[in-house]
């Protein structure tokens, strides 16, 4: 997009946070009265929301080193009068707001960490953040969404905070450092982020380029668990000209890529839940009439079943070491365990399913297939229900496939879907706490 695309489109969003905050459903059917509260103080907190966006978007900092923005959280929440705790997994923040009738907890969580991407995206407050990573320069911004996210849940404390009289129960807001596979809920969790008080359930969201303003879940495996497979394939160097007097790794390594592929489509049954398996590096050689001795390859693996995980495990081991025997060189394989899968608890997603259609307006809830993205959400649910779902924030009126994915420096969310994302979390906590709750954790989900 140009500048003045976005310009443009930042002007309309303008235009339409005003119009989101009295939505469909606002006009004649919000008759509850923490509803229609929560919509009354949605209109006054979104102009905050926003510049919240702009400023943590434009100072994004890397997994772990969240300092400004854990800062600019703990000062609102304590402003808000929550009780706070910093410092939570290394740079993460909890606060809590004890509502004035007696009821269950509920957890909210909220993402804050940005990526190692030059932003090539023309806006008012674009990133020029620059620093070393794995020993090189590089921009800093935020890819994948995480300031919308800590915008949002910013703005749904301040919405809950001045209602809290009211509120039936317990809000806990978890803001997470480290998301971007470096363990930051598992951190959280460590540190005691799930108790005193302990939530029996919680909700956390991701903007997605679907929809503006659409949210979109499934129940079960949502998103991918995500693992790493590291391979060294150890050949014999020779001259490039007399091949047969050594042995080539690269060639080796090569049908082992597509050996691989195999894998996934044609040995595991396919119809019970996808798989992917890429090899996204590798390296070997310095010169064209060279052999090298050995080749590196590195990959992913995305699965959504726990056995299905595990059987692709086996077989991916054996695929690399068979090929590489057959090619009279040896193989190394290490399979490093990454994120859990994302499963969505059925009945809670059965529960709140009335509260993000009424939030999403006419036609804005929808069930999508699984995505093979993963998340580390699901360190929060091993032993309490959670719902995670995604918050659309592709443009209004451009053609949503030709939107930018999570993670390209090209990634642009729309801040019209900004209301949306306040009025789905702070009804889901609301409602939820109204209904009583979940009596019992469930117990720990196979993984």
């Amino acid at each position: 997009m140009t500048l003045r695309t976005h310009c443009h489109s930042l002007a309309a969003a303008a235009l339409v946070l005003s119009a989101a905050a009295s939505p469909v459903f606002a006009q004649g059917k919000a008759a509850d009265p923490l509803t229609a509260e929560i919509e009354t103080r949605l209109t006054a907190v979104m102009p905050k929301v926003v510049s919240w966006r702009r400023d943590i978007h434009e100072h994004p900092e890397l997994s772990n080193q969240e300092v400004r923005t854990a800062a600019l959280v703990e000062r609102h929440l304590r402003a808000l009068g929550l009780e706070v705790t910093a410092n939570v997994g290394k740079t993460g923040v909890v606060g809590v707001l004890r509502g004035g009738k007696p009821g269950p907890v509920v957890a909210l969580r909220a993402d804050m960490d940005a990526l190692p991407v030059t932003e090539l995206v023309d806006l008012p407050f674009k990133s020029k953040v620059r620093t070393m990573y794995n020993g090189q320069e590089v921009g800093v911004m935020h890819a994948c969404g995480h300031d919308n996210h800590v915008a949002i849940m910013m703005g749904t404390a301040e919405v809950l905070a001045g209602m809290k009289d009211r509120i039936p129960g317990t809000v806990k807001f978890i803001f997470q450092p480290a998301e971007e596979g470096l363990g930051g809920a598992q951190a959280m969790v460590n540190d005691g982020a799930l108790e005193n008080p302990r939530p029996s359930a919680i909700f956390g969201l991701h903007v997605w380029p679907s929809a503006l303003g659409s949210l979109s879940t499934r129940a079960g495996g949502f998103m991918a668990a995500a693992d790493q497979i590291d391979i060294v394939v150890k050949g014999r160097q020779t001259h490039g000209s007399a091949p047969w007097s050594g042995v080539d790794p690269i060639v080796i390594a090569a049908q082992i890529v597509m050996g691989l592929q195999t894998v996934a489509s044609r040995q595991i049954d396919v119809t019970s839940a996808p798989a992917v398996i890429t090899i996204g590096m590798i390296q070997g050689g310095n010169r064209g009439n060279i052999i090298p001795d050995s080749v590196v390859m590195i990959g992913t693996i995305r699965t959504f079943d726990p056995d299905m995980r595990k059987d692709i495990h086996t077989r991916v081991k054996r695929t690399v070491e068979d090929i590489a025997h057959s090619g009279g060189a040896t193989a190394r394989v290490s399979l490093s365990i990454g994120g859990l899968i994302t499963q969505n608890d059925a009945s809670l997603l059965e529960k709140m399913t009335p509260t993000l259609q009424r939030t999403a307006g006419d036609g804005g809830f929808k069930t999508i297939n699984p995505v093979t993205g993963s998340e580390d959400f699901p360190a929060f649910t091993k032993d309490i229900p959670g719902l995670f779902y995604f918050l659309g924030v592709a443009p209004m009126g451009m053609d949503q496939k030709s939107q930018a994915a999570n993670h390209s420096p090209l990634f642009f969310a729309d801040e019209a879907a900004l209301p949306t994302g306040v009025r789905a979390m702070a009804n889901l906590a609301v409602d939820y706490l109204k209904s009583g709750g979940i009596a019992t954790a469930k117990p720990a989900m196979k993984q």
